[in-house]
């Protein structure tokens, strides 16, 4: 067997670049890996869950993401758009079909590009399913952060004028969205040190720093900007949501991992689109949250990838 990497750019039109990376067996199982936020980037840590024997790895940081350029880009920014970058890609790489695998932002772009070309995908590992929705985001940052978390809760409406705190949502987005420094760079900080304390399962803080928030110079993460994007027009599903698109699924073997204390992804997602995806079956992680990173969660969905190319395997030399 000879393994091999590449690192290389890869133009995909409308002024961007993005960044691939692709490792592994050659003769393996092709996999393409999505990476969260969105935003975020992939990481080394994260293709550990992965094994370069039996897998054809690619990974790529979508548009204006990680190390692609430009960096921060928004605009031709749309979960269409990275849907069709991937079929660049997957053609960029002469891979007919693959594996789809990805978290949270990773999983909803997952779940577009398999409801949009099912014929490419022979298999999806998805961990902390979301759906893209309203909903979905009113509960992460509104009534459940209130519920398990009131006093964060309370620091993340603090920072909000009082006439805004009615729609805090709608606040955020808005004001992370605005072209003023003095206006985007607490809100970005403060929604991304709550998303940050809602991703874990025991934060090393759950308050934030009201203060610092107003004070800190520099940059903000990049992240919230991307996710503001995103949200604020519905992560471009309104006229396909995901749920309801969940038939287009049907015949491609699909596993959903779930922590099952993860605060902004909860089970009951996942088990809904289950409900509707006869071949997907539902991972529950007991103490476990949202991240990767979480030990028990990585080592399921590193299990649930390998069971996933067996069986691939299996049914191809049957």
């Amino acid at each position: 067997m000879r393994e091999w990497r590449t690192d290389e750019r890869l133009d995909v039109g409308d002024g961007h670049e993005i960044c691939v990376r692709s490792f592994g067996n050659p003769e393996g199982i092709p996999a393409v890996f999505l990476h969260g936020g969105p935003g975020s980037g992939v990481s080394e840590a994260q293709l550990g869950i992965f094994d370069p024997e039996t897998c054809h790895v690619v990974a790529f940081d979508q548009r204006g993401a990680g190390l692609s350029r430009p960096r921060g880009s928004r605009d031709a920014n749309t979960t269409q758009h990275l849907i069709g970058d991937m079929e660049l890609i997957r053609e960029h790489f002469a891979i007919d079909r693959w594996m789809v695998i990805g978290g949270s932002w990773g999983a909803t772009l997952a779940l577009a590009y398999a409801q949009k070309h099912p014929d490419r995908v022979v298999g999806l590992v998805l961990r902390a399913v979301f759906l893209g929705t309203r909903a979905e985001l009113d509960w992460a940052f509104g009534s459940g952060l209130a519920t398990f978390h009131p006093a964060l809760h309370a620091d993340f409406l603090a920072v909000l004028p009082d006439a805004e705190r009615d729609r805090p949502l709608d606040a955020y987005l808005a004001r992370i969205l605005d072209p003023d420094p003095a206006v985007h760079a607490p809100a970005a900080r403060a929604w991304h040190d709550t998303e940050r304390v809602l991703s874990v399962l025991a934060p090393r803080t759950t308050r934030l720093g009201l203060d610092a928030l107003r004070r800190t110079a520099g940059p903000a993460p990049v992240s919230p900007y991307m996710e503001a994007h995103y949200f604020a027009h519905d992560c471009f599903l309104a006229d396909t949501p995901l749920l309801e698109g969940a038939e287009r699924l049907r015949g491609i073997p699909g596993v959903l991992v779930q922590g099952r204390y993860d605060l902004l992804c909860p089970p009951r997602t996942a088990h809904a689109l289950a409900a509707r995806w006869p071949e997907a079956r539902v991972r529950e992680v007991e103490a476990a949250g949202h991240i990767l990173e979480h030990g028990a969660i990585r080592e399921a969905v590193s299990e649930e990838i390998a069971a996933m190319v067996a069986r691939l395997r299996g049914s191809a030399g049957a």
